[in-house]
């Protein structure tokens, strides 16, 4: 009988453990199914692009595990039993949550649900934005960690006429993408970035010289050491009372974690973060691995990872890789993940590329300009096709199951011989 994996989440995080599995795996011992809201897979890396009305190649799922023997099925994950090995899925229409309607687009008041049964669960929900409770941000800001999110602002940024101002609020990589995407696209607004401490200063020094320079040209006025207590449909209020016009604010101050696991019996830590060992395998549910941002992760000098996809696809690697070890019989591998760079984007003709260490601490080297903006391009290029691509490998090179079929609480499982 099948081992049954479902993944759910398809990010770069879970569609890439997904293909991964499917090539490290027989489809005849193994059913893997990746629950996800949309039919397509959404770059989330250039969603400030399409905030700004830029066009982004459509990679339907249906497409890029064609042939792979992975079953995606539309649905949103309301819940997790992880003691009964199920997970509750709600029919959504997949076009209608794309556009971010949500349930008004189903056309019916109680959206059908079913109960997955698993063997094996790969948690890949990742995270949302953080509006860290600051008050009137989820009433009138705007957010760019999902699709949904930078339509809305695409179509409230169309509608702003000449000189209306836009705050972006948070001094991170998102914030510093988003408000130089919108400078760039949209001379004609006034564009201001609010940033908790300096601008850039996580950067070496010549990092932070070339970000000056491009936030400078770009005529984005900086407010440093800012912090927002909150916002209004017209302005935001800083924590010392000053007040800076807004017709439109972004808001990009950190993310959080989908909030299923913390209410399953998982063990996760104070955000919600599932805890794993070093193959990405629940410290308390082992038939549970968690990849992304969902998983709290140790990296080089005992740091947790930061949210990002540079942290998210090696876990899933790792993974995937584990998950078919064990299944297979085989060594389960333990690679630790590490840090190389920061890439950021400046708009579409200007980057920054800067190196870090294995622990994601800058160093004084950085590669600045149109170099690294064509640097950057080719890295978000390449972990779109490696999710399409996730292994390399022809189905002989599958490794069969070594298992016996068992019955487990939930009826028909898989015992590993690993």
């Amino acid at each position: 009988m099948q081992h049954r994996i479902v993944v759910i989440g398809a990010g770069y995080t879970g569609a890439t453990a997904a293909g991964r599995l499917a090539k490290r795996l027989h489809s005849d011992d193994v059913a893997i199914t990746l629950v996800n809201t949309e039919p397509d897979f959404v770059e989330r890396v250039r969603l400030h692009q399409l905030a700004v009305g830029q066009s982004l190649k459509p990679r339907p799922f249906s497409e890029m595990f064609a042939g792979t023997g992975v079953a995606l099925k539309l649905g949103r994950v309301t819940g997790v039993d992880a003691d009964r090995r199920t997970v509750r899925v709600v029919a959504v229409d997949g076009a209608a949550e794309a556009q971010g309607l949500g349930r008004e687009g189903l056309g019916y008041e109680e959206p059908a649900y079913e109960e997955l049964e698993y063997d094996t669960l790969v948690y890949a929900l990742g995270s949302g934005w953080n509006d860290h409770g600051v008050p009137g941000t989820a009433e009138h800001a705007y957010e760019i960690a999902g699709r949904p999110g930078a339509l809305r602002l695409r179509e409230r940024l169309a509608g702003l006429g000449a000189g209306q101002p836009v705050v972006v609020v948070g001094g991170g990589l998102t914030g510093v993408e988003a408000a130089t995407e919108i400078a760039e696209a949209r001379p004609d607004l006034a564009v201001a970035l609010a940033v908790r401490g300096g601008l850039g200063d996580w950067l070496s020094p010549k990092g932070r010289r070339h970000l000056r320079k491009v936030v400078d040209n770009l005529g984005i006025t900086v407010h440093e050491d800012t912090a927002v207590a909150a916002v209004e449909a017209d302005h935001v209020t800083t924590a010392d009372g000053a007040v800076v016009p807004a017709a439109v604010t972004v808001w990009t101050a950190g993310f959080a974690v989908h909030p299923i696991a913390q209410a399953t019996t998982l063990e996760v830590n104070g955000t919600g973060q599932i805890v794993v060992d070093r193959s990405m395998r629940s410290v308390s549910h082992p038939e549970v691995y968690a990849i992304g941002d969902a998983a709290m992760v140790m990296g080089p000098g005992d740091k947790p990872l930061r949210m990002s996809c540079a942290s998210g696809v090696p876990t899933a690697w790792q993974a995937a890789d584990a998950i078919a070890a064990r299944l297979t019989g085989a060594k389960v591998p333990t690679t630790p993940v590490r840090y190389f760079n920061q890439c950021i984007s400046l708009g579409r003709k200007e980057g920054l590329i800067q190196y870090v260490t294995a622990d994601d601490r800058a160093v004084s080297a950085a590669l600045t300009g149109r170099l690294a903006a064509v640097y950057k391009e080719l890295i978000c290029k390449g972990a779109a096709w490696g999710v399409a691509n996730p292994a390399v490998g022809t189905l002989a090179r599958r490794r069969r199951v070594v298992a016996e079929p068992v019955r487990d609480g939930n009826g028909s499982g898989v015992k590993a011989a690993a």
